[in-house]
């Protein structure tokens, strides 16, 4: 099992949405680069980022600062937010990037997903993002009519590398994150499951070691000094 430091990107920054509100916006860091070394420097082996302009409008806005963090840092990186055709996969693939979160994609063409999944094997993640269980979409602004387990049934046989999974009414809370519904999913599918939100405590981090996951990610305990990287890691051992 491994921690993801998550970087959220808008409008060039490091910023947090409290449950994926974006009129609910804190600011953290006008520099991510350096961010993303100071994650690599407490030991971080990943980092997760998400491009907050691209889920809500559907395009890359912020490739150049990816771009940045790819050439200054040798940490593995998964991207998301408002990728939605090939081209998207192809160019962050291209530069650098080892593995591309897919969302809205996924849900409203799936069999598009699909093709992409068997094109790319390993490279594509499935944004699981749920509020009160049904998948929502578009940067959690639009709630649908599938749940986490029907989707998690529909992509058990593809060669996905993860689905992260995200609790919407955890996010950004501090709160503890969802351990039975996280716990639910991961037994119930195939696919490695990334836990993300309502990371607040290292007891948090010691209460996910117990669930059959790959990865936790965390973001705002970190930027808010609930503890580091190092003692995150040191929390999993």
């Amino acid at each position: 099992m491994y921690i993801l430091p998550a970087i959220d990107l808008r409008d060039g920054k490091c910023v947090r949405l409290i449950q994926g509100d974006y009129n609910r916006q804190i600011n953290y860091n006008d520099d991510p680069v350096a961010q993303a070394l100071l994650f690599e420097q407490q030991g971080a082996q990943w980092l997760h980022i998400v491009d907050l302009d691209g889920a809500l409008h559907g395009d890359q806005y912020n490739l150049n600062v990816l771009k940045d963090i790819r050439e200054s840092t040798s940490l593995n990186i998964e991207v998301g937010g408002g990728i939605r055709t090939e081209d998207s996969i192809a160019k962050l693939l291209e530069t650098g990037i080892n593995r591309v979160i897919l969302g809205t994609s996924a849900f409203e063409q799936q069999q598009w997903f699909h093709e992409m999944v068997r094109k790319y094997p390993q490279k594509i993640v499935l944004g699981m993002d749920a509020k009160n269980g049904m998948i929502a979409t578009h940067g959690w602004t639009v709630t649908g009519k599938m749940t986490v387990l029907e989707m998690a049934q529909t992509v058990n046989n593809l060669p996905l590398a993860a689905i992260v999974y995200t609790d919407i009414a955890k996010d950004g809370m501090l709160t503890g994150p969802n351990l039975e519904s996280t716990r639910e999913l991961a037994e119930n599918c195939l696919i490695p499951i990334i836990a993300s939100g309502g990371v607040g405590t290292l007891q948090d981090i010691v209460n996910l070691k117990d669930l059959p996951i790959e990865g936790i990610i965390t973001g705002r305990a970190l930027y808010e000094n609930k503890f580091t990287v190092a003692q995150a890691i040191k929390a999993l051992e």
